[in-house]
């Protein structure tokens, strides 16, 4: 299932408005989520689907947009797993373009957190934004339950896709840990315009996957 569009035309064959669907797209993070669904429970990751492009939030080292776009139930290092249509909407393509990149500037990729501001966390938002509706509560649940969640889960699910990306970094791992660590000592978050070329550059991992470059006020 994927968003479908129509668009409306006024007598002089202009666009008058464009309905489109909100679909978010939901993952299995684990195979055993086949046995704990059974049990209300799940590690999921869910995106957001519009106008033919689904996006996501992960982390990363670095005080810029963890906003990314993917082809729809494509998001690489996931399983697919079902979609839900949370609404219509009456935005064209490129009002909706603009709504996404000032949205990411409030999602960084270093304020990711499993519990408190999570892939999940951010289609929440985006369906309330655009709906007036939430996500269904089954898919973010184990984040709810905040401390035992994280005591639960593996620690390899701590990480997102995004993250683990071996194009994402230009420097090896020990290099980098060095790099974040620097980084993280430092009073100033900025980024130089090098890093940030680097951050929101396609990468392609059984799929493409491109960062939201955000907007500047």
């Amino acid at each position: 299932m994927g968003a479908e569009s129509s668009t409306a035309m006024n007598s002089d064959g202009n666009n008058k408005n464009v309905e489109t669907q909100v679909v978010l797209n939901v993952y299995d993070l684990t195979p055993i989520n086949n046995y704990m669904v059974w049990f209300g429970f799940g590690i999921f990751h869910s995106g957001i689907e519009v106008h033919g492009k689904e996006y996501g939030f992960g982390a990363h080292d670095f005080p810029a947009s963890g906003v990314f776009e993917v082809e729809p139930r494509s998001c690489p290092g996931f399983i697919y797993r079902s979609s839900i249509v949370l609404g219509h909407i009456t935005m064209p393509p490129t009002e909706f373009r603009t709504f996404v990149e000032n949205a990411a500037s409030e999602y960084h990729g270093d304020t990711y957190h499993l519990i408190s501001k999570n892939c999940n966390h951010f289609t929440d938002d985006i369906s309330w934004r655009l709906t007036g509706k939430h996500i269904p509560g089954w898919v973010n649940r184990l984040a709810r339950l905040g401390a035992l969640c994280s005591c639960l889960l593996p620690e390899s699910l701590q990480v997102t896709t995004v993250k683990q990306m071996p194009e994402y970094h230009d420097c090896s791992e020990e290099e980098c840990t060095e790099s974040v660590s620097t980084t993280t000592a430092r009073e100033s978050t900025e980024i130089d315009d090098d890093q940030e070329k680097s951050l929101l550059s396609p990468l392609a991992v059984s799929g493409d996957v491109t960062f939201v470059k955000e907007a500047h006020s």
